[in-house]
């Protein structure tokens, strides 16, 4: 911007040398910033409770009972071997680090298809994967394909898919 000082016509003087206006913040579509985790780390896996225990009472219950135990390997830190369990005997979906005695099925596979599958949601990776050998199953297979159709889906699921995957390095 360009004034001229009316005494002297021939002077300019470009006021935004002088001033600094700060950049609007950017838009993420949420309240305040969010912070990212490596997947299932302590840190993620207490941002991932808080963002399902937000939505719970707007999500339908999970008809299907399934324990699941997962061990994910080639993790690229804590020892490189995360365990971590999925139950749905509650009605609700619980994801937790650590194991369960007596579980349904055991997944097994590495840090980049495990986040690929629970972050990204991606029916056919999990497929792809699995056929590739990079998922192993021990258990009750049966069950575990029950679960893939039973899973409630609504706009609250969509919004905790969608938060999960802001949080998610």
């Amino acid at each position: 911007m360009t004034s001229i000082d009316a005494r002297n016509p021939e002077l300019h003087l470009d006021i935004r040398t002088y001033v600094t206006v700060p950049e609007p913040p950017a838009q993420t579509g949420t309240v305040g910033p969010t912070m990212a985790y490596p997947f299932l780390s302590e840190e993620w896996m207490t941002a991932a409770r808080a963002i399902r225990e937000k939505y719970a009472d707007d999500v339908p219950d999970v008809e299907a009972d399934l324990r699941i135990n997962q061990v994910i390997t080639d993790v690229p830190f804590d020892d490189e071997v995360v365990t971590s369990y999925l139950d749905t005997t509650s009605g609700r979906v619980a994801m937790e680090l650590g194991e369960l005695e007596d579980p349904d099925v055991t997944v097994t596979t590495d840090y980049e298809t495990a986040k690929a599958l629970f972050v990204d949601q991606d029916p056919t990776v999990a497929m792809q994967s699995f056929m590739n050998g990079k998922v192993k199953v021990q258990g009750d297979m049966m069950k575990l394909m029950a679960m893939q159709t039973s899973l409630p889906a609504n706009d609250f699921t969509e919004k905790i898919a969608q938060e999960i995957k802001d949080i998610t390095e």
